[in-house]
């Protein structure tokens, strides 16, 4: 984990699929991408992966910002994304709303739809929500490396 420091998201997942997130809430978020051939399979549809990446990175992102403030991260701990209709061509939406807000996890629905408004694929995803380690347990953890990324 980087704590501290976050990745250029253009060099990430997201920014490989040319993920761009709209809003933030602690009880909502809305993200899209834009259907290029980086995020189609072979048959010119858009990849089941892009949509689970896509609620991933959204419901990861607003649980983030949600918990912060109180010394706290969040990661995936499940994701499960049901293919509905398929999409070869505009931009897939994705709108998150968070269904449970416990002390560790978190669970979102995700509707991801088309142009027209039509529900292309939904998925839910559960987010863990730990605290962030303190320095002295990421060298541990590590062998006795730091683990923020600082280089030192």
């Amino acid at each position: 984990m980087h704590q501290g420091r976050f990745l250029d998201p253009a060099e990430t997942l997201d920014g490989a699929l040319g993920f761009e997130i709209l809003a933030l809430e602690p009880d909502q978020a809305r993200a899209r991408f834009r259907v290029e051939n980086r995020v189609r399979q072979p048959f010119g549809i858009v990849h089941g992966g892009a949509y689970a990446a896509l609620a991933e990175s959204v419901c990861s992102a607003s649980t983030y910002f949600a918990v912060r403030d109180e010394g706290k991260y969040a990661v995936g701990l499940s994701n499960s994304t049901s293919f509905l209709r398929p999409v070869s061509g505009g931009t897939v939406h994705a709108q998150a709303r968070v269904r449970h807000r416990g002390r560790t996890t978190w669970v979102w629905d995700v509707d991801l739809t088309d142009d027209d408004g039509r529900l292309c694929a939904v998925s839910r995803v559960t987010m863990a929500v730990r605290p962030v380690p303190r320095d002295d347990e990421q060298r541990s953890a590590s062998g006795g490396q730091r683990l923020t990324g600082s280089g030192s």
